[in-house]
């Protein structure tokens, strides 16, 4: 089977310029429309000490993809004309094309910024619960529910909702315009190992830090974040299952990336670990992994 590396481009590329007029779409088999946070762009500085999803993937077909993806970005502000006019206007608006496919990497900095809050705030407006707030008789033995008993169930409840109407938001945005019902494909997030790397100095860790001001023991760090990755991805799941059930044409794909085979990073490691170049990001061979299931997902579809 043929692999061909994916053209990855940005907005400002479309149009061309003056010389050399709009871009040569018409070399391709397909074009994509990219949209998403450091997954797709960067996750370490200087930026040279990775690489992203969209960098390692490989398709059948020859793609190029516009992508308008920047670290931190949240899945909330990546339909928003006033923060991300370039992907508001090459999905639906003044610069729309019809796509092949939209790429989404987006949930996982939502999860991530509620997830730090301190313990000082709401229970609706933070992910994990105060050792006041857990049940009576401590943390369960059974691992299937350890994570849970740290989770702060009015603040997942908060959650939830949110982001079901940011996805409504986002496939709503998709289907206003001539990529009604193209393929948009959303991914969910691999398991992450809490531990002291950031991702420079100033930038990181998140999930550490959270873990310690709630008290949760070390060994529990890796249920607890194991528990709210496989919540965002079951959320995922079901308000995919939703839309299509109202509208049976929608064209959404989840691409889980937990079955990526992802290698865990060493608790006390502060840089390279396992399949990790820090807390939250993968190394360019993790990405790699990642980029593998991304191809099974995407190539028979378009």
């Amino acid at each position: 089977m043929p692999s061909h590396a994916v053209t990855v481009i940005s907005p400002s590329d479309v149009a061309g310029s003056g010389e050399t007029g709009p871009y040569p779409f018409d070399l391709f088999n397909a074009k994509c429309l990219a949209q998403g946070d450091s997954w797709f762009s960067i996750g370490s500085l200087p930026p040279g000490l990775n690489t992203n999803i969209l960098a390692e993937l490989q398709l059948t077909k020859s793609v190029v993809a516009v992508n308008c993806a920047r670290p931190g970005k949240e899945l909330v502000h990546m339909t928003d004309k006033v923060s991300d006019p370039a992907f508001v206007s090459l999905l639906a608006g003044r610069m729309q094309w019809r796509w092949d496919a939209i790429l989404i990497s987006g949930g996982g900095n939502d999860l991530i910024d509620v997830a730090t809050n301190a313990p000082s705030v709401r229970p609706d407006q933070r992910l994990l619960a105060t050792a006041a707030e857990r049940p009576a008789g401590g943390p369960p033995v059974d691992p299937a529910t350890l994570g849970a008993y740290y989770v702060s169930e009015p603040g997942w409840a908060a959650f939830d909702s949110h982001m079901s109407e940011v996805f409504t938001n986002l496939v709503d945005l998709r289907d206003s315009g001539q990529n009604k019902d193209q393929p948009l494909f959303l991914h969910n997030y691999t398991y992450l190992m809490p531990r002291p790397a950031g991702a420079a100095p100033g930038f990181g860790p998140w999930l550490q830090p959270a873990m310690v001001a709630f008290g949760i023991p070390q060994p529990h760090w890796l249920p607890v974040i194991t528990e709210l990755i496989d919540r965002l991805s079951a959320l995922f799941l079901c308000l995919i299952q939703q839309r299509q059930a109202a509208d049976g044409a929608a064209a959404l794909y989840l691409v889980d990336t937990r079955q990526a085979g992802l290698v865990l990073a060493d608790p006390a490691a502060t840089g390279l670990s396992g399949d990790y170049l820090n807390e939250i990001h993968p190394s360019t061979g993790g990405y790699a992994k990642l980029a593998a299931v991304w191809r099974q997902a995407i190539d028979p579809v378009i």
